[in-house]
């Protein structure tokens, strides 16, 4: 029987590295891989590191220059995102294009038949569902994938309850990056600072007003990508009751603050919905939906579909509903069935 090859993504990290391990010590015919997509220290250390390791395992190491396509197409979709007024999710992008996108076609070069990484996920009967570590599952960074790749994707972690257990499998593996810490949330961004990120790509730093709903102006501020819904910490204002970012009005560059409750509402407005499963189940399903990653699965009441756009309408009260984040939407098993941008 021939030995199926896999290629596994390698961050030179602790997931990435004792998924590798629990890959080859399956049977498969493994090959490393790291996507160089930065210029900085960080990245390469990383190819370092993973070279280290796949030298250990005793397996070949790849390196895909792909830097060109992450600015033209993550860093840029994230500059453009803030410079609308919204707040984006470069993860989930990544991972569309890159990890489960252009990371498959170099699979293929290679004669491939899967690929997998280290995420906290697992995919029973090719459907994508959530892992089962605790608060590290991370499906719901991968809802705008190709669902057809599904059946080649392998997640070696799956079986797992805590990231310990990970760590503990590292040890036994003797990798020496065992004690190595998570990498950060936004891997572009210098010590998640993106307000200097942003402003070194000159974004629109006009100064304009901040106001109630009712337009009572009460500042001004120094430029709307350094506000995102929700935001109570740095407005400066001095009022009756503690204030929030309500809005992002690019039209008048205007930031309208209110009240937490002003926060809170059952309906938003989506858009580019990708669905994980055939478009009929997913509509049959009775579904629940994430509006952030850490959010819990709330409960869906209706579903409308209207000019490519969805009108979703929970259940109980949202809070923050944010435009450029995804909302991800469940079944009652947990699994993953697709995901949309949210605009309103």
């Amino acid at each position: 029987m021939e030995t199926k090859k896999v290629i596994i993504g390698m961050s030179g990290g602790v997931d990435s590295s004792v998924a590798a391990c629990l890959l080859k010590e399956k049977g498969y015919q493994v090959i490393g891989a790291t996507m160089k997509l930065l210029d900085n220290d960080e990245t390469n250390i990383a190819i370092q590191d993973a070279k280290k390791i796949c030298k250990q395992l005793n397996i070949p190491h790849h390196i895909f220059d792909l830097r060109k396509e992450f600015k033209e197409i993550v860093i840029k979709q994230f500059i453009d995102s803030y410079e609308s007024g919204k707040t984006p999710n470069p993860c989930i992008i990544c991972n569309k294009y890159f990890k489960f996108g252009l990371f498959y076609k170099k699979a293929k070069e290679l004669n491939c038949t899967f690929i997998a990484t280290g995420h906290y996920a697992k995919i029973k009967n090719n459907r994508l569902m959530m892992s089962n570590v605790d608060g590290k599952d991370q499906s719901y960074f991968l809802c705008q994938i190709n669902k057809d790749l599904l059946p080649y994707i392998l997640f070696p972690l799956n079986k797992y309850k805590t990231k310990d257990e990970i760590r503990q499998l590292a040890r036994k593996y003797n990798l020496p990056v065992s004690e190595k810490k998570d990498s950060q949330e936004i891997c572009f961004i210098p010590k998640d600072d993106y307000k200097t990120f942003l402003k070194k790509h000159k974004l629109n730093q006009q100064p304009g007003k901040i106001i109630l709903k009712d337009k009572t102006p009460l500042a001004t501020h120094n430029g709307l990508y350094q506000y995102t819904i929700g935001q109570r910490k740095g407005l400066n204002i001095s009022y009756k009751e503690p204030l929030y970012v309500i809005e992002l009005d690019k039209i008048n560059n205007n930031i309208i603050v209110g009240s937490n409750k002003d926060l809170e509402r059952k309906t938003l407005i989506a858009e580019g919905i990708n669905y994980l499963v055939e478009k009929d189940a997913f509509l049959k399903e009775k579904k629940y939906a994430k509006i952030r990653s850490r959010s819990n699965l709330e409960e869906i009441e209706k579903i409308e579909e209207k000019n490519n756009q969805l009108l979703v309408t929970f259940k109980n009260k949202q809070r923050a509903i944010t435009p450029g984040q995804f909302i991800v939407f469940y079944n009652s098993k947990k699994e993953c069935l697709g995901g949309a941008s949210i605009i309103k």
